[in-house]
């Protein structure tokens, strides 16, 4: 049975830990408010945007004058995964689900003899993929802030570049997309060439016939290259919303559990000192019937 001091050291130690993830949780809710409304406020123009090019990319799909972006390179021998994560940790699962999904695709595509390649958006994705596919990764970018457009049009350029310059075929992008502060879904997203919806799906652009100008191979050429920025940085404000969302969850979680903590302690604490007074006035009362 631990002593008294060791109870009250212990309690104490719980209790100040109480406090940080209550701060924490607090902090976490702040951040979310803002991030949620960064992703409310992109999902519009990147869902319009995928509209428009998936009717655009249609008249063209399959010409010999098709954009690169669009078309593809027709192989798929070299893939390069872009796992975004967060900087930080103490937010449940967040990063852990996103890093098994990229391992399991990585996984997946190795079996059929594929080449994998793999760019960590986030220091903690590179962190956990280390361990069994580090030869894999060939560089880890740390995030410079939760809705940075300009990490964004760094990272889409870089991409746009490595696929120009033949060093893969395939880009998918990995990473939680927020849905609410108790449910984010990891996402698989493929950006090159880019997801262009099928010939037999609906597009919302009304009824009316469009004429482009100057071409639509003309606007694609145009266009392509901003959509993988735009969905670069709506992947990192959906990651920011849902890093704060399992943060705050995973705070909430820990702040109860030490309450609960701190009620067991206190109970065995209070157990423990009424046996220690009356083990003394069972001493006393015997010590002095002797006398």
């Amino acid at each position: 049975m631990a002593n008294l001091k060791d109870l009250r050291l212990r309690i104490n130690s719980v209790k100040s830990t109480q406090k940080i993830t209550q701060a924490m949780k607090m902090v976490a809710a702040s951040k979310l408010r803002r991030a949620q409304e960064a992703v409310e406020a992109s999902r519009p123009y990147a869902q319009r945007m995928e509209t428009v090019l998936g009717s655009l990319a249609q008249s063209v799909q399959g010409l010999p004058g098709a954009p690169r972006l669009l078309a593809g390179t027709d192989k798929d021998d070299v893939h390069l995964l872009v796992v975004a994560t967060s900087e930080r940790g103490l937010c449940g699962g967040f990063n852990s689900s996103i890093v098994r999904a990229a391992r399991k695709a990585a996984n997946a595509l190795l079996r059929d003899g594929k080449t994998v390649k793999i760019l960590c958006l986030g220091t903690k994705g590179a962190q956990q993929l280390r361990r069994d596919l580090g030869q894999f990764i060939i560089d880890t970018i740390p995030l410079a802030g939760e809705n940075s457009f300009g990490q964004a049009q760094e990272v889409g350029k870089r991409l746009i570049d490595m696929f120009e310059a033949g060093e893969f075929d395939v880009a998918t992008l990995f990473y939680n997309q927020f849905k609410t502060v108790m449910t984010q879904i990891v996402t698989e997203q493929r950006i090159i060439p880019a997801n262009i919806p099928e010939a037999g799906e609906e597009q919302d652009l009304g009824l009316a016939i469009y004429s482009y100008e100057p071409s639509e191979e003309g606007i694609l050429e145009n266009l392509l290259p901003k959509n993988v920025v735009m969905q670069v940085y709506r992947v990192i404000l959906e990651n920011a919303a849902s890093e704060q969302g399992a943060r705050m969850t995973a705070m909430d979680n820990a702040t109860r559990n030490a309450g609960e903590m701190i009620g067991k302690l206190t109970l065995e604490y209070n157990r423990t000192r009424q046996a220690v007074i009356t083990t003394e006035l069972t001493e006393i009362i015997s010590g002095a019937e002797a006398l």
